[in-house]
């Protein structure tokens, strides 16, 4: 088999104890090493409204991130156009091009501001079978998360409010990508006037859709010819019909001759499986403030993390997150992430991983890489 590349996917996380700016200067160090240890990108989210994650605005990390390293790929993982114009989108990318031509992925996503998700589509014909939970190769899916509830909250609607112009509603989604594909190729015409981006037209960068399920996300990057990056570290339970729903969709581009994909996962490794557990004790407690939309708090320590008395009903939120994060030494997640790879038939293979100390995250992408390579 082919060797799989893999990736990083970095929220620029704030632990207890820390700051934003310490946070900043992490993250820049970690991608210093990501390329040294061979990652193949570095990509980082958009979160707002987070006090546990520095990470709201890519294009300005990625700037500060790329006078800092010399060939790894850079990019956005993703873009929240929810709340954003094709054109503000293009013209930030198109300054990052003009000094780093060459280096960028434009990772486009629908949150931010948007409404509630479409409904679940059905499982498209060819992805794995899942019984009791589980693929074949033992890849373990969840049942779904219920958003319905979360969106419904009054912070949820103030998030929109304070994202949004007031009075102002998102494009829709396909159009929006239309419009940043024309206005990167130079091809963009309204009434009958072209608009011309500079700098942006004919930036030199990869343009990924990234997505949840098979619903528009899978459709607009597919029927574009586009790369799609599933997320099973977000949303475990929907991974292979958002990567089959894309794939079914996939008409071969200029850009593309054949679908591709990658999965993200979130794990944590260290040299044996009880430090690794260890040092993943903060996980499920830093993943129900996210779900219960407090917002990311500061990633807590260990010790932290096994003082808090967990409930039942704060237990359920964060189950699927919780089981499907891989955990271990080396070998243990390397096998995991090949069950991932197999499962979902990713191209590529992206890490996000958290821990409370920044020496022990850089070191669990260390031995990652080191074992990865030996596949």
């Amino acid at each position: 088999m082919a060797h799989t590349p893999l990736a990083v996917l970095d929220l620029v996380p704030i632990s207890t104890g820390s700051t934003a700016g310490q946070a900043l200067r992490n993250s820049i160090d970690l991608a210093q090493h990501a390329e040294r240890f061979g990652y193949a990108r570095y990509w980082f989210a958009e979160h707002h409204f987070n006090p546990g994650v520095a990470g709201t605005s890519p294009a300005v990390v990625l700037a500060l991130t790329a006078a800092a390293t010399d060939t790894i790929r850079l990019g956005a993982g993703a873009v929240q156009l929810g709340h954003r114009t094709a054109l503000s989108t293009v013209e930030e990318f198109g300054l990052l091009d003009a000094l780093h031509p060459g280096r960028f992925d434009l990772g486009l996503g629908r949150s931010g501001g948007r409404g509630a998700p479409a409904a679940r589509q059905p499982v498209p014909v060819g992805a794995a079978a899942v019984v009791d939970g589980r693929t074949a190769g033992g890849l373990r899916i969840p049942a779904p998360f219920s958003y319905e509830k979360l969106l419904g909250s009054p912070r949820f609607a103030l998030h929109r409010r304070l994202l949004t112009q007031p009075g102002a509603e998102p494009q829709p989604y396909d159009e929006q990508i239309a419009d940043i594909l024309a206005l990167l190729e130079g091809s963009y015409v309204h009434d009958g006037i072209e608009a011309h981006v500079v700098p942006g037209e004919g930036a030199d960068l990869q343009v990924w859709i990234l997505g949840s399920s098979a619903g528009v996300s899978a459709q607009v990057a597919g029927a574009g010819g586009l790369r799609f990056a599933a997320n099973y570290h977000v949303s475990p339970a929907t991974v292979l019909e958002a990567a089959e729903g894309y794939r079914a969709a996939f008409v071969p581009s200029a850009e593309l001759e054949r679908p591709y994909v990658s999965v993200s996962a979130d794990v944590v490794v260290a040299e044996d499986e009880a430090t690794a557990k260890e040092l993943a004790t903060g996980y499920g407690l830093w993943v129900h403030s996210i779900r219960s939309l407090a917002g990311a708090i500061r990633f807590p320590s260990p010790d932290e993390a096994r003082s808090h008395a967990w409930t039942q009903d704060e237990r359920d939120l964060v189950a699927d997150r919780v089981e499907t994060q891989f955990t271990g030494s080396p070998q243990q997640v390397a096998d995991q992430l090949e069950t991932l790879r197999d499962a979902t038939g990713a191209d590529e293979l992206v890490i996000t991983t958290i821990t409370h100390d920044h020496a022990d995250r850089v070191r669990s992408y260390e031995l990652l890489a080191e074992e990865w390579k030996r596949r």
